[in-house]
């Protein structure tokens, strides 16, 4: 009974990554694959826990940062570090993989359907910018969740000393762009060994749509708590990458208009 109400408690006090969790789950499936998001899930959880253990302890990759254990008794702990930590580093992941895939892939339109022919499932390219994309997601994430105590989050983790953008460290940014990394090439690596790939990839848009659901959530707790720097600056970078999204999807739509348009003769 004590593991069922930490689990019931745990979904009470992070509903929104509950939910994110489900959304994630249902696009990745429709993606990639069963076999495939498990898999994601599976090695980003232990890269993302090995990460937070580490940094906890020793500084790295993240630099030192503790958490309070504000939320013990109230949510489920793995060791020091909360599961839904960590768990979130897969959908966080899968968010900008997807985006990635829907930036350098040639993208066709199927009814209302948009499909990625011919994906570079394992280019560096789609390594490196999901790497950046990861982290361009943290840059608004942490300085709110350092703001916890202001929203319904709670301080539940805290720098021994304070970083310069906006209480996070630089070095912080660094280790999501490593630990982005390897959660991206691991599963490259195990995804061409397994021999799980695809020739399209349908569903092209929940990915990247997912991605920025999660950040207007972010941004809106940033200006409902008075953070209106920290917003202003993240709605600025997420600005260009919803006009860069939307540019791609228009072309795509373009082309489609273009080949379904009667030829006379």
């Amino acid at each position: 009974m004590e593991i069922l109400d930490i689990l019931l408690s745990t979904i009470l006090l992070r509903p929104y990554v509950f939910v994110l969790l489900g959304l994630y789950l249902v696009a990745g499936s429709l993606q990639l694959g069963l076999k495939r998001i498990v898999a994601f899930t599976i090695l980003a959880y232990f890269i993302a826990f090995i990460s937070e253990y580490t940094s906890t302890r020793i500084g790295i990759p993240y630099g030192l940062y503790h958490y309070t254990g504000e939320t013990h008794g109230k949510e489920l702990f793995i060791s020091n570090v909360p599961f839904m930590d960590s768990l979130s580093y897969s959908f966080l992941g899968y968010f900008s993989y997807s985006l990635a895939l829907l930036i350098v892939s040639p993208v066709t339109r199927k009814g209302w359907r948009f499909e990625l022919s011919h994906p570079p499932w394992y280019s560096k390219k789609v390594l490196f910018l999901s790497a950046i994309l990861f982290v361009l997601q943290d840059v608004l994430i942490d300085p709110v969740s350092l703001r916890g105590s202001k929203w319904f989050l709670g301080q539940i983790y805290y720098y021994p000393v304070e970083g310069i953008y906006f209480g996070v460290t630089l070095s912080n940014f660094l280790g999501w762009f490593l630990v982005g990394l390897v959660i991206i090439y691991s599963f490259q690596k195990l995804d061409n060994k397994m021999g799980w790939t695809r020739e399209f990839a349908g569903n092209a848009l929940m990915g990247p749509v997912l991605y920025f659901l999660n950040m207007v959530f972010i941004l809106s707790v940033t200006f409902y708590i008075n953070e209106y720097l920290i917003g202003m600056i993240s709605l600025s970078i997420f600005s260009g990458l919803i006009i860069l999204t939307i540019l791609k999807v228009r072309r795509a739509l373009s082309i489609s208009a273009k080949s379904l348009k009667p030829i006379h003769i």
